[in-house]
């Protein structure tokens, strides 16, 4: 690195210390018991939690719609979600920001003996495999883990997403189908069980049916959560995209029949294909 891009660097440094010490001079001052705000003083870590998830998809939102505007705007969202739970502990004398900066910082340098070590990682799969191996000894030594591979898999997770970080643990211990195939197979079983299932059954096994899906995607390497994102987004374009060509002709949308609604619907893939 040259002299004047290490001054770059410096430079980059102080102001982001400068900026984040101001961020959390003014979540002190939210709280302040006398002069802060109401709303931000009567918070705690339960009633914060929901707007920290919602902040974390609003991060995935900006980034799947390419804008870096709002991406840099969501992730100041999502870093003022960590100062305000900081401050919460701080309160309380469990931690502070510098603590929970500390902590993640000996753990990534834990995680990458390759980097800061003196460990050699030849593959993206053998670190994959090492990161793994580090994190299963990790969650082996807390005491809530019980000795189960789930222990840890968080409540709080999208369905979809915890879905398939439960079957990928079960998978380590060997419990997991063998291929993609043996998991398609299953949810055929599970759409027959659906079909047959009572009123009373059918939550159930629409559930197994879910569960067998997202660990399809799993063993087909795709995110099922981010693919059902994807799906949502599609979807939601091409509606409006109906909406538009239903107005341009002076549809009434509720009075269409399912043959004017594929009519749209297939006009409107079929101008996406063309785009």
């Amino acid at each position: 690195m040259s002299q004047g891009e290490n001054q770059g660097k410096n430079n980059n440094d102080a102001a982001a210390a400068h900026a984040l010490a101001r961020l959390l001079g003014i979540m002190r001052r939210l709280r302040d018991p006398q002069g802060g705000c109401p709303w931000d003083r009567e918070q705690d870590f339960q009633t914060i939690a929901p707007y920290t998830i919602e902040e974390a998809y609003e991060v995935a939102e900006a980034i799947a719609r390419g804008s870096p505007p709002a991406l840099e705007a969501e992730l100041g969202d999502l870093l003022f979600q960590v100062v305000f739970h900081a401050e919460l502990g701080a309160e309380r004398g469990w931690f502070d920001f510098a603590s929970v900066a500390d902590a993640i910082a000996s753990k990534l340098t834990e995680r990458h003996p390759h980097v800061f070590g003196d460990a050699r990682i030849a593959s993206v799969s053998e670190q994959n495999r090492a990161w793994e191996e580090h994190k299963a000894r990790e969650r082996a030594a807390r005491p809530e883990a019980a000795g189960s591979e789930l222990a840890d898999v968080p409540l709080a997770l999208p369905a979809l997403a915890r879905a398939a970080k439960l079957g990928k643990r079960a998978g380590r211990v060997g419990f997991d189908w063998p291929d993609a195939g043996g998991v398609r197979d299953k949810i055929d079983e599970e759409l027959r069980e659906v079909t047959a299932a009572t009123p009373v059954q059918r939550a159930e096994e629409l559930g197994d049916l879910l569960f067998a899906v997202v660990n399809w995607a799993r063993h087909l390497q795709v995110d099922a959560e981010e693919a059902l994102r994807l799906a949502n987004a599609k979807f939601e374009r091409r509606f409006r995209a109906m909406e538009s060509l239903a107005k341009g002709r002076s549809l009434i949308l509720k009075n269409l029949d399912a043959a004017g609604w594929d009519t749209l619907w297939n006009e409107v893939k079929k101008a996406e294909k063309t785009a």
